[in-house]
């Protein structure tokens, strides 16, 4: 039997996490973070990624994903 929600792991700010595949942007929403908001910035695998790729800069597995800046809901 098999299922149609996959998921990876990647590493956030040091912490496994367990996402479904999806761009950047999607992905810190998954993560509790809004990519609307002014003020964050991310890196992907130790590399910066400009706010105009992150709808197009997919996550893989064992991706690490560094964020800085506020998380909604605090």
């Amino acid at each position: 039997m098999t299922t149609n929600t996959a998921t990876i792991e990647i590493t956030v700010n040091g912490e496994p996490q367990r996402l479904t595949p999806a761009p950047l942007r999607d992905a810190l929403c998954q993560i509790g973070y809004d990519p609307q908001q002014q003020g964050i910035a991310v890196a992907l695998n130790l590399a910066v990624v400009p706010r105009s790729q992150w709808q197009t800069t997919t996550i893989a597995p064992g991706d690490q994903l560094d964020i800085i800046g506020a998380k909604q809901g605090g």
